[in-house]
């Protein structure tokens, strides 16, 4: 007579290890992306975000920040766990509203910080977080230091909302032997004056995601009064060094959506944001042609990526991983 007792424990205890092992996130997670406009970087970030999720995150996407509002309507009976906001304009729109988390990304740091403010200013409270689309400024550093390791007086134009961070910026590069030239601009006729006064103090011109200095207008002039004074200009993605600036560190759609696609995972599992970060990942970009003009021997983009990871790294450091991924963040 067959033992039943002595063939079912094993299957039961196989059964237990699968229930053991499944995913914290068996409960469905509801996921909103809310894109700023149906353009190609918003739509390369959707179709990068959605690949490959498990089947318990379920993603709709909406394309423009207008349907969010009516998506979330009282009369609507579409539910959501998480809003996923591509851009400033579906940040803002996604902010708004009282209920749902957020979690915000491409965006400028400075403006999702004034976003913040006035949030709090008016009393909107809901778990909101973001990754950013600019670069830690120490890791700007590590890759101009490794393209031009010598021309270490940085220029910079500014407006007044980016001026409480000039301090720490100056402290960050007068560490590594460098100095920082800056001039506030108050207004768009100050621009160029300004432009010209640190252009004659600078080895570099470091762009920064302000749109009211580096706007699609000005960005044109910015270059060519640059190159005339032979002062090479870091840009802030592809469409910089295609336009004329000599590199560029910059983290493409595709990377950020990688990584708020994990931060969407461990959501499923905690029902928790992080605090806000940088990108993880980064892309870099050279103009040779640009180079030769200006007589700037350029290394390739693998070398400047490997001469940052020594910068960042060196040696003699000893720093703890999460301390060394906390000061990497600054």
């Amino acid at each position: 007579m067959l033992n039943v007792a002595r063939y079912c424990q094993p299957l039961l205890c196989a059964l237990l290890c699968m229930l053991a092992a499944a995913p914290a996130w068996a409960e469905n997670l509801n996921v909103w992306v809310v894109l700023s406009e149906n353009s190609a970087p918003y739509r390369s970030f959707a179709e990068k975000f959605k690949k490959d999720l498990p089947t318990s995150v379920q993603v709709s996407v909406l394309e423009s920040p207008d349907s969010l509002s009516s998506s979330l309507s009282p009369h609507s009976k579409s539910s959501v766990d998480l809003i996923v906001a591509v851009g400033m304009k579906a940040t803002e729109a996604a902010a708004a509203q009282t209920r749902v988390p957020v979690l915000a990304a491409m965006v400028p740091k400075v403006a999702y910080d004034a976003l913040l403010a006035q949030s709090a200013q008016q009393k909107i409270t809901r778990p909101i977080s973001a990754i950013y689309l600019n670069q830690p400024w120490a890791r700007r550093l590590d890759f101009w230091q490794a393209v031009s390791p010598t021309r270490l007086r940085v220029g910079l134009l500014h407006t007044q909302e980016l001026d409480k961070d000039i301090a720490r910026r100056r402290q960050e590069l007068e560490r590594r032997g460098g100095v920082l030239v800056t001039q506030l601009v108050n207004m768009s006729e100050d621009l160029f004056p300004k432009l010209e006064s640190v252009l004659a103090s600078s080895d570099v011109l470091f762009a920064l995601p302000d749109s009211m200095i580096y706007s699609s207008g000005n960005i044109r002039h910015i270059l060519l009064a640059s190159y005339r004074r032979g002062i090479p200009l870091v840009g802030l993605s592809q469409a910089y060094v295609n336009a004329g600036a000599l590199c560029a560190i910059f983290s493409t759609p595709e990377q950020i959506a990688v990584q708020a696609k994990e931060t969407v995972l461990a959501f499923a599992k905690t029902r928790s944001l992080p605090p806000s970060q940088h990108p993880t990942d980064f892309t870099i970009a050279v103009n040779e042609q640009v180079a030769r003009s200006l007589k700037i021997e350029l290394p390739a983009a693998d070398v400047i990526r490997s001469r940052m990871e020594k910068i960042a790294s060196p040696p003699s450091a000893v720093i703890s991983p999460v301390g060394k991924a906390k000061e990497r963040q600054n």
